[in-house]
């Protein structure tokens, strides 16, 4: 089954977007599917300051359409709502294609921290985006609860998983800091809340990894913190699992890969009790969740870091992968064809 999966956030912008997406179409053969991706390389584009790396394309009409016909799709994804998502979205209603959406991002949260526009507004334009959509998969039953309070219909499950080769306790990063070394990684952004972590009084070393827009301010305002720029891949699992503790500070992720990667490495997560966490971590002895996030960052402390590697095994991106392959079902009774310019889809796929 061959899906096109359309994506504003892409290679080389770092997110939990991209890397799901790049685990997903690893494991996609193993399960029966071929995955194509349809994102921003070759359309103009413009640069997003609040986002580093990421990029927004200006995406023609009639090169969408091109795209999605060369690659004559069994399924179409969309699995963001940037400019990419929106033509993909407007050329399947033109043309009477069903297809599937992600919801990844909590824009409402993260516009309203930034701009102040109401959440309300953001996510009637989010209702109108997914509407359409045959299902809307989502990473965790907390966000699904949520969504369905805001009028979304038509939810579908779709996990997240780990790479547990890349991301292991095995040869940690050389930290010449004094320990316990508490550290976060992620895009240095007001919603991410790296503030809310650099503010507390702990004993030791914050280490905080990753960059972006509020970078140049928290090092100005929080001297005591050592910053140590992006890294990626197997340098990034090398500084994760050289921590004591993995402190994850927001309080908008829907998911938060990045947790999961710190359990493979053997490190126990500190965080708030919000969506994220409550999902990852919950009850489990891998972490500890508490209002009080100095208390939390003390008490993980004590966290076997063997039960926290033990527990990241049971995370995998075939399952994943599976997951995403289950939510294409209603779109996948018919193959959509090419049929002169313009895609068709048997009626019984339209059921």
């Amino acid at each position: 089954m061959r899906v096109l999966i359309a994506t504003d956030a892409w290679r080389p912008h770092v997110c939990g977007v991209v890397r799901t997406l790049t685990a997903l179409a690893k494991s996609a053969p193993a399960i029966g599917l071929e995955v194509e991706f349809l994102s921003p390389e070759g359309f103009p584009s413009f640069s997003v300051p609040t986002y580093p790396g990421l990029r927004l394309a200006v995406p023609d009409r009639r090169e969408i359409a091109r795209r999605i016909e060369k690659a004559e799709p069994d399924a179409i994804h969309i699995a963001t709502e940037g400019t990419i998502g929106l033509a993909t979205r407007a050329y399947c209603v033109r043309n009477g294609l069903r297809f599937t959406t992600s919801y990844t991002t909590r824009y409402p949260e993260y516009i309203s921290a930034r701009f102040a526009i109401p959440e309300s507004w953001t996510y009637a334009a989010l209702r109108w985006f997914h509407a359409e959509s045959a299902v809307t998969m989502v990473a965790t039953p907390s966000l699904w609860n949520e969504l369905t309070a805001q009028g979304f219909r038509n939810l579908g499950a779709w996990t997240r998983g780990v790479d547990t080769e890349r991301f292991s306790p095995d040869n940690p990063a050389v930290l010449d800091l004094p320990r316990p070394i508490f550290l976060s990684a992620g895009r240095i952004a007001v919603e991410k809340n790296h503030e809310a972590f650099l503010s507390l009084q702990l004993p030791g070393s914050k280490v905080v990894i990753g960059e972006g827009p509020q970078e140049a301010e928290l090092k100005r305002r929080f001297p005591d913190g050592h910053f140590l720029g992006l890294k990626e891949g197997r340098d990034l699992a090398a500084h994760i699992a050289a921590a004591d503790v993995f402190v994850f500070p927001s309080l908008t992720d829907t998911f938060g890969v990045v947790q999961l990667e710190a359990l493979a490495c053997g490190v126990p997560v500190a965080a708030f009790p919000v969506m994220g966490p409550k999902d990852v971590i919950g009850d489990h002895p891998v972490g500890v969740l508490h209002e009080n996030l100095w208390l939390a960052c003390l008490r993980a402390l004590a966290v076997s870091r063997t039960a926290c590697r033990e527990f990241a095994l049971g995370f995998s991106w075939e399952n994943s992968a599976r997951q995403f392959a289950a939510n294409l079902r209603p779109i996948r009774a018919g193959r959509a064809r090419v049929s002169g310019t313009a895609l068709t889809v048997p009626a019984a796929a339209n059921r």
